[in-house]
């Protein structure tokens, strides 16, 4: 199925800055160096930064408020008087989403959905502009891959995306605020996330904007037997552009330049199949 689009996917660089992330954990910890890596992206094509302090890769535990703190906000500060980009902040925490927000920040990801810190909701109701992205996940980060079930991955997903965005509603955050992210790899078996990839059009039922983020993924590696996250950046750019074909408005990717790219030629080429 091609859907035809209004305009282009968009560019979510992603910078971790923690010592432990699955693919570059350790290499932008120095908030200068995170800080030259963050505008390189954005001069490549990313049109949104999206910056975590917390590593949420199979098996973590988490990490307290005020250490992500200690580690996102001189990053965030810097940024902030650099570039007027779109800032995104990968959080589950309120109080580091609060501190984000009053430092500039534009978008909260929490890959919970809301769920693991009860004041997240009325944090984001009570910041009445930033932009929110509720995401898909079966347990936490140190459960969600064992054995993870589902009697339909997509209608369960579906069925989890009405519940929780209408809790969001109803709490303030209005529905054009929301962005939702099915969760490659939370919560997933490969045999998941091929379904997912299978039937991603489905999710535009709901009527948000779509976030794909497979970038570097372990079902990617499992499909070009790459073990190393860094050497799928190829399949990453490859399962982009065939979600931007299924519907992806955002894509959240670590090689922003081969992702630019790809996309500008994609997008070329749908012009022309359309002319």
């Amino acid at each position: 199925m091609t859907l035809k689009r209004s305009q282009p996917a968009r560019i979510m660089g992603i910078l971790n800055v923690t010592p432990d992330s699955f693919s570059d954990g350790g290499q932008f910890t120095d908030p200068q160096r995170a800080v030259d890596h963050a505008l390189k992206m954005v001069a490549s094509g990313a049109s949104i930064l999206d910056l975590g302090a917390e590593s949420t890769r199979p098996g973590s535990t988490g990490t307290a408020p005020a250490e992500q703190l200690a580690r996102i906000l001189p990053v965030l500060k810097i940024l902030r008087s650099k570039t007027q980009i779109e800032i995104s902040i990968d959080t589950q925490s309120a109080v580091v989403a609060e501190a984000c927000l009053s430092e500039g920040a534009d978008i909260i990801n929490d890959i919970s959905a809301l769920y693991a810190d009860p004041e997240m909701i009325r944090v984001l109701s009570q910041h009445k502009t930033c932009r929110v992205v509720v995401m898909h996940m079966l347990g936490t980060p140190a459960t969600m891959q064992i054995a993870p079930a589902y009697a339909d991955v997509v209608g369960d997903i579906l069925r989890f995306f009405e519940e929780r965005l209408s809790i969001c509603e109803r709490a303030g955050i209005n529905r054009e605020r929301i962005w939702i992210d099915p969760g490659f790899g939370f919560g997933k078996t490969f045999e998941h996330n091929l379904e997912i990839v299978r039937r991603f059009e489905t999710f535009r039922v709901l009527k948000y904007p779509l976030v794909a983020g497979v970038s570097r993924k372990g079902f990617l590696g499992r499909l070009t037997s790459e073990s190393t996250p860094s050497q799928r950046d190829a399949a990453s750019i490859a399962a982009g552009l065939f979600l931007a074909r299924k519907g992806a408005d955002i894509l959240r990717v670590h090689d922003v330049a081969g992702h630019t790219a790809a996309l500008n030629v994609f997008d070329a080429f749908e012009r022309l199949e359309g002319s």
